[in-house]
């Protein structure tokens, strides 16, 4: 095959079941290129994960209008939900490393891991599709709610430690009962008293 020059050209011959956008260069994914993906794929998948809005590949709208509503997407920086021209609603989410990062960081340091190999990322990654309920398929989202991160983070972060354990990665030992607790006890909160002393009127 000739060397292909751009990526319109690249999806033609090819035919790519997924295209995945970081390099922070806009309007990479045009209207030709994702009519193209509809074409070859029943369920294109586009994810412009580049940030911020500004430098996407392309917006939720224009990925869902120009695939005929059969792309999934994700992307890097929030977009508005997307109403079809068949009353269809698409709730676009992001595929953040949010998700992940946090979560294998706190189960790391709760734990106490002597390592971090990959194979404690795919557990994340497993953990966190297990958490990506039906209402979220049902409106387009193939990640969870970000606004429910501390929720997630928390849920990843027991099943990487679990596999810190499997791995005999952890260094603190036993390991913990009453794991969900013991994680929430390791976070950090914001919540503080307040030492302001109450005050009263001259007289009262």
């Amino acid at each position: 095959m000739e060397p292909c020059t751009n990526l319109a050209e690249v999806v033609k011959k090819i035919k790519p079941t997924a295209l995945i956008g970081a390099a922070a260069t806009p309007n990479t994914f045009t209207q030709e290129i994702v009519e193209e993906m509809a074409r070859n794929n029943e369920r294109p998948i586009i994810f412009a994960l580049s940030n911020p809005t500004s430098k996407s590949e392309c917006s939720a709208e224009e990925a869902y209008s120009w695939s005929k509503n059969k792309a999934v997407f994700a992307s890097g920086s929030p977009f508005p939900q997307y109403v079809a021209e068949n009353g269809s609603v698409f709730q676009p989410g992001q595929g953040n490393n949010a998700y992940i990062f946090p979560a294998v960081a706190l189960a790391v340091m709760c734990c106490g891991s002597i390592r971090i190999p990959d194979d404690l990322f795919l557990r994340a990654a497993e953990a966190l599709a297990q958490l990506v309920s039906e209402e979220d398929l049902a409106v387009g989202r193939v990640y969870p709610r970000l606004c429910d991160i501390k929720e997630i983070s928390i849920k990843v972060a027991m099943a990487v430690i679990e596999r810190c354990y499997e791995l005999n990665l952890a260094t603190v030992l036993p390991m913990p009962e009453d794991l969900e607790s013991f994680v929430r006890s390791q976070l950090y909160s914001n919540a503080y008293p307040s030492f302001i002393p109450e005050t009263y009127e001259y007289g009262q």
